[in-house]
């Protein structure tokens, strides 16, 4: 058997073959979670005239302190009737134009309010509470690059700088099916030597999270004929992602059958635990990811590798898993041949997070998986990771 890829150098491979989608015009109100294909820019001046940041009085700072008729009063939404003369003040709302000749707001708290005249007992500051036109952006700045994933502080940007659609790449579009003649749908009565399926269902909500579209097909038993029409039909996606039948067994059938339908495997087995006998290939700009059966193994491939992929198809600029930081409650012996992900549950505390390992780290144990929300990469090596030591974390929530 060749020697096993590393994490890295599997993502690596994966990653060149990853290239971003299509772009397509996507309007603002359905954009969220979108990956940006083409920069965005503002299309006016944030804000588009100089604004109040109070509920207060525009003034020229030079003609305070003192007391000063009160020329007219100005709502939001409404211009001012003409510019301030010297000697007089505006009434003004936050949000509200700031006459030309106004060079500062002062808050109605400071003042006292007579109806018609205005007493100020302090001096303004030219500029105080002055939002000036363009402060926060120009016509033509780009609010938002190509690359990003838009979340609700961008979505926001983007419609306050007057953006109302945006070019995103297309999202992949993902088929995702299970092999097993073992496999039974959830909640019917099980036969002896029959399991409940879960892969597709868990596997489905990992990716979608990414951004794809999943399309979950049936479940293949163990036939080669079965495994052909299901490949068949999955290959016309985007990415291919199966789940069991990748080991060499005499019913692990994916490999081979995806071989016969075109796919040139680039690579078999990661020095990972759990989630060594991962393989992927493609055929044409289709991905065709083959991961473990077993359920915990499978997660792992989905996170670690096929969520990769998938932010690459959307043009992501830096697809790869981000690792967070914590500390080990419990020292973990490290496996000498593979990295290891441990599932743990994150406390937080006043040094920072601190990961502690749940009981049952089997790969097929994924109810006790259920109590973890982090998965912790374990490096390979001799030896311990001590209890205390600082470490990195997939979160899983």
């Amino acid at each position: 058997m060749p020697e096993l890829l590393s994490i890295q150098q599997a993502l690596e491979r994966i990653l060149a073959y990853a290239s971003p989608l299509p772009v397509e015009t996507v309007p603002l109100e359905h954009a969220a979670g979108r990956v940006l294909g083409e920069s965005a820019r503002a299309t006016v001046d944030l804000p588009p005239f100089p604004s109040s940041a109070m509920d207060g009085f525009a003034v020229r700072a030079e003609d305070t302190p003192g007391e000063l008729p009160v020329a007219f009063r100005v709502a939001a939404g409404s211009a001012p009737p003409g510019p301030l003369s010297a000697g007089t003040a505006a009434g003004i709302a936050t949000g509200g134009t700031v006459p030309e000749g106004a060079d500062a707001v002062v808050p109605i708290e400071l003042v006292e309010d007579h109806g018609d005249r205005v007493a100020f007992s302090e001096p303004a500051r030219a500029g105080q509470h002055v939002r000036p036109r363009g402060g926060d952006v120009t016509a033509g700045d780009v609010v938002a690059g190509a690359g990003v994933r838009l979340g609700a502080v961008r979505i926001g940007a983007l419609a306050a700088a007057g953006i109302s659609a945006v070019r995103c790449s297309r999202k992949p579009r993902v088929a995702v099916l299970a092999t097993g003649s073992e496999l039974r749908p959830p909640g019917s009565e099980l036969a002896p030597g029959q399991i409940y399926e879960s892969n597709r269902v868990m596997l489905a909500a990992a990716l979608e999270h990414a951004g794809a579209e999943v399309d979950v097909l049936p479940v293949v038993e163990d036939d080669a004929a079965a495994h052909r029409a299901a490949l068949e039909r999955g290959l016309d996606a985007d990415v291919v992602v199966t789940s069991g039948g990748v080991s060499v067994g005499p019913h692990d059938l994916v490999r081979r059958v995806a071989a016969e339908l075109g796919v040139e495997e680039v690579f078999w087995g990661v020095a990972v635990k759990p989630g060594k006998p991962l393989a992927f290939g493609v055929r044409g700009r289709t991905l065709v990811f083959g991961l473990p059966g077993n359920p915990v193994s499978s997660l792992v491939g989905a996170l670690v590798f096929v969520r990769p992929a998938l932010c690459a198809l959307e043009g992501l600029a830096a697809p790869e898993p981000v690792y967070h930081r914590g500390r080990l409650s419990v020292s973990l012996r490290r496996n000498l041949h593979r990295d290891e992900f441990v599932r743990a549950r994150r406390v937080p505390t006043d040094d920072g997070i601190l990961l502690e390992a749940v009981s049952g780290q089997e790969s097929h144990m994924i109810v006790r998986a259920a109590a973890a929300d982090a998965l912790v990469l374990v490096p390979r090596g001799t030896g311990e990771v001590s209890a205390g030591d600082e470490i990195g974390y997939l979160p899983l929530d």
